[in-house]
């Protein structure tokens, strides 16, 4: 796991090689002070002049001026390290979301990626922070003191290798206790960003319901959750703090008692004052490495689990991956569904689609209509392999749609989806993600065609006009013919509308479908809607029921022939039924 986490490390790696290096030089001279200090002190027990003790002093003063250059060389070498190392694991993960199929996309959640590009990885980044140099000093602090201790104290100094497995035990306890929590926690997390998302995104249905009230509470009961799960997690881990001064006052007072009763009863012959002054700093150093590995300790209980979910992303495959040496060129418009049945990932049992036999010649106009939950946006979904069919073959011109390159298929398929999408930047920027390159002549006919240039030039910046995040400052109807134009930009060998239309009135809808077949008649166009007058003039109509085709035919064919069609047409359509028969 933490092997895939240091490859985002790429060119902060020798940051992070200079931190612990720093470090270690930094720790080697604070160990080597008290020493010094030590014998500073037999030289003035000894009677030694100024020259001498000014040399100690000169020295201790250098080493301390070193100590802290070498400090202040790890500091910032760490800062570094960690926030590059953040922002490319943050892009790491956002790379490889971007990537994922919809399958991949259904099994995370949105909420839970978000918490992974955000919260899971700033608790990883500032666990690695405490790794590279605090987690470098404290064993380096804690084994040179160890050493010097010996050195100074003698078997005194024993006393430090007593006291290391009852803390030992008692970390372990803690972390066995702590670890579950975190777990738990970060799932809570979830759905609290969830919970969010999703109120900011539907913040004018809240107003509109007067919800504000059912949604606070909503909110402050997943709120509430996460701070109780860290409160009973933090309580476990507060027992750290206790058990390291147990420790380190068991210590002192061996240290202090003892110590001093070998000083006086020995007058010095076996411990000196200096020596008992420079244990008692080795052991402030070692019971303070100790207490700094705790802290890591601690961080590192906590960010376990956030590793895991960054590394579960990052190790994720996509089920949708193009072939090798997959076909670039899409021959035609032509789309074909041989014996396809889909189910949707994680509902195994139930048949979105099933039997679905379907031949599209190119150029074709075909419309798709059905009650809702038929499966209609699932079956054209198959077309451009944002899911792929559980049986049979879906071919494009020809070819199935499993041996293309996925970019190349998608970029000859144009798909208007249910749930119009606009980004935050201007009208051009947003019709630009169609075609890049696009030329404002371009632009001005592909929003002529989707009949967008009626309120795009009635604004006062005309294509310049910013959209804001969501499209929240344009309607609906606005959107769709946006989102359409967008669409006919990319010159797609196939056009799919699903239920694109529908905030549009039944005029502009008619211009719409009126420009299509007069510009771009080479394009299969395949309209998904709800009203029978969108898919009327089509070249024949599918009629979809509960995941099947149930018919396919003319208009006309239809009202004679297919009482699912007929019954639409007429709830919609009563008067004109009427003076028909």
């Amino acid at each position: 796991m933490f092997k895939k986490l240091l490859k985002s490390l790429r060119e902060y790696k020798k940051y992070a090689i200079l931190t612990p290096i720093a470090v270690g030089l930094e720790v080697v001279l604070e160990c080597l002070i008290p020493f010094i200090t030590a014998d500073l002190v037999k030289q003035i027990e000894d009677g030694k002049g100024m020259n001498e003790i000014t040399k100690y002093g000169i020295i201790l003063f250098v080493m301390a001026v070193a100590s802290l250059v070498f400090g202040a060389i790890a500091g910032k070498t760490c800062s570094v390290a960690t926030a590059g190392f953040a922002k490319n694991l943050r892009k790491d993960i956002f790379y490889r979301v971007q990537g994922f199929s919809f399958e991949n996309i259904d099994k995370f959640s949105t909420s839970s990626l978000v918490t992974r590009l955000t919260t899971d990885v700033q608790f990883v980044s500032m666990a690695f922070s405490l790794i590279i140099r605090v987690a470098v000093r404290s064993p380096f602090m804690l084994i040179f003191a160890f050493v010097m201790a010996f050195v100074m104290g003698g078997k005194m100094a024993w006393i430090f290798v007593v006291l290391i497995p009852f803390l030992g035990v008692g970390l372990y306890i803690i972390i066995r206790k702590a670890m579950p929590i975190f777990r738990r926690v970060f799932k809570k997390y979830d759905a609290l960003n969830e919970s969010v998302q999703e109120n900011v995104k539907a913040i004018r249905v809240v107003k509109s319901f007067v919800r504000e009230d059912y949604e606070q509470k909503k909110f402050e009961k997943a709120s509430e959750d996460v701070r109780a799960d860290f409160t009973r997690a933090e309580k476990i881990l507060a027992f750290n703090n206790p058990l390291m001064q147990v420790c380190l006052h068991i210590n002192m007072i061996f240290v202090m008692t003892f110590g001093s009763w070998l000083v006086v009863s020995t007058q010095g012959t076996t411990l000196r004052v200096a020596q008992l002054s420079a244990l008692l700093t080795y052991s402030f150093l070692i019971l303070n490495s100790l207490m700094m590995m705790s802290m890591i300790f601690v961080m590192v209980t906590i960010s376990i689990e956030s590793c895991r979910r960054c590394v579960e992303v990052l190790d994720e495959e996509s089920t949708i991956v193009s072939p090798e040496n997959g076909a670039t060129e899409i021959k035609d418009g032509s789309v074909d569904f041989y014996g396809v049945r889909f189910r949707y990932p994680g509902n195994n049992k139930v048949e979105a689609l099933g039997g679905i036999d379907l031949h599209i010649p190119t150029g074709a106009t075909v419309g798709i209509i059905g009650s809702t939950g038929s499966s209609k946006s699932t079956l054209i979904q198959l077309i451009c392999r944002l899911y792929d069919a559980t049986e049979g073959r879906v071919l494009v011109g020809g070819i199935d749609v499993k041996d293309y390159d996925l970019e190349s298929l998608r970029n000859s398929v144009s798909v208007v989806l249910q749930k119009n999408v606009l980004f935050s930047g201007t009208i051009k920027e947003n019709l630009r993600w169609g075609n890049p390159d696009a030329t404002e002549e371009e632009l001005e006919e592909a929003a002529r065609l989707a009949c967008a240039d009626e309120f795009i030039n009635q604004f006062p910046e005309g294509y310049d006009t910013y959209i804001e995040q969501g499209g929240v400052n344009v309607s609906g109807g606005q959107k769709q013919r946006l989102c359409i134009a967008r669409a006919l930009l990319k010159k797609p060998k196939i056009l799919i509308l699903d239920d694109s239309t529908s905030a549009v009135d039944t005029r502009t809808d008619a211009k719409i479908r009126k420009a299509m077949r007069e510009y771009i008649p080479s394009t299969t166009k395949i309209i998904i809607a709800q009203r029978t007058a969108s898919v009327e003039d089509a070249d024949f109509i599918v009629v979809m029921d509960g995941g099947r085709i149930d018919a396919v035919g003319s208009h006309a064919e239809l009202m004679k022939n297919n009482e699912i069609y007929r019954d639409i047409y007429i709830s919609q359509n009563k008067a004109g039924a009427e003076d028909e028969q």
